[in-house]
C-alpha cells in the first residue's frame, strides 16, 4: 500500500450514504438470525461439537477518514446461545470496514474473553464470497491476547469466509488455530452458520440527517 505524502488532508468525494458505499459489505447490512450454527471446540477429552444460534446486529456508521484515508463500515454486535438457553455461550463486537480505494475489506473484533484482533483481505466491490486472515506478531493484521489465553490457548491464526446466497442469505465459516498447552499437534477451532434477515439495516447519522 502506498500512503501519500500528505497525510493530513482529508478526501472531498465523501458519500454521506454509508449504505451506498459499502461495496461488497452492502449485502451484510442488517439484523440477521442463524438457527443452526455448529461450533467445534477443544475439550480435555479431545474436539466437541455444539450447535448454537446466533444474532447478530449489523448498522452503518457515518464515513470515516484517516487523513486522505477513507472508510465506510458497519457496527455489529454478535449474541449467541446454545438452543432453548439464555446464557450467552458467544458475544463478540466490532467493525466491518470497505476502503474502496484499495479495495480492502477489514474486520476487527473483541470478545469477552480478553482478545481482539484484525483481519484483512483485498476483495472486489461486486464480490459474492471473499475470506479475511489474522495473524498473531504481526504488526498489521494481526492478534492480540490476555496473558491467559496467550499462555494456554495461543491463537496463532484466524480465517473467516464469507459467502452471499442468490436468496439474501449470507454466512460464513471461520478457523481459529490454536496452540494448546500440553498438545502438539494445532487445534483447528472451526464456526460456521448461515444467517436470514429479520429487520433492515438504519442508516448512518448523517445520512439521516441529510434527508
Amino acid at each position: 500500500m502506498t500512503i501519500s505524502r500528505d497525510i493530513y488532508t482529508e478526501p472531498q468525494d465523501v458519500d454521506l450514504r454509508t449504505l451506498e458505499q459499502l461495496g461488497p459489505l452492502r449485502p451484510m447490512a442488517g439484523i440477521w438470525e442463524g438457527q443452526r450454527g455448529l461450533d467445534v471446540k477443544p475439550k480435555a477429552e479431545g474436539p466437541r461439537k455444539q450447535a448454537y444460534v446466533e444474532r447478530i446486529e449489523l448498522q452503518p456508521i457515518d464515513p470515516v477518514t484517516n487523513g486522505p484515508q477513507l472508510l465506510y463500515g458497519l457496527r455489529y454486535h454478535t449474541h449467541i446461545t446454545k438452543p432453548g438457553q439464555v446464557k450467552t455461550y458467544h458475544e463478540q463486537v466490532g467493525y466491518w470496514l470497505w476502503e474502496p480505494a484499495t479495495q480492502t475489506v477489514m474486520h476487527t473484533l473483541t470478545i469477552p474473553r480478553g482478545q481482539v484482533a484484525m483481519a484483512a483481505g483485498r476483495v472486489a466491490p461486486d464480490a459474492r464470497e471473499f475470506e479475511l486472515v489474522a495473524t498473531q506478531g504481526l504488526e498489521t493484521w494481526g492478534i492480540c491476547s490476555a496473558p491467559f489465553l496467550q499462555q494456554a490457548f495461543r491463537t496463532s491464526e484466524f480465517r473467516i469466509r464469507v459467502f452471499f446466497n442468490d436468496d439474501g442469505s449470507w454466512g460464513y465459516d471461520e478457523d481459529t488455530v490454536l496452540h494448546i498447552e500440553g498438545q502438539e499437534a494445532p487445534f483447528h477451532h472451526t464456526d460456521r452458520n448461515l444467517l436470514h434477515m429479520v429487520a433492515q439495516p438504519t442508516p448512518n447519522p448523517l445520512a439521516r440527517a441529510a434527508t
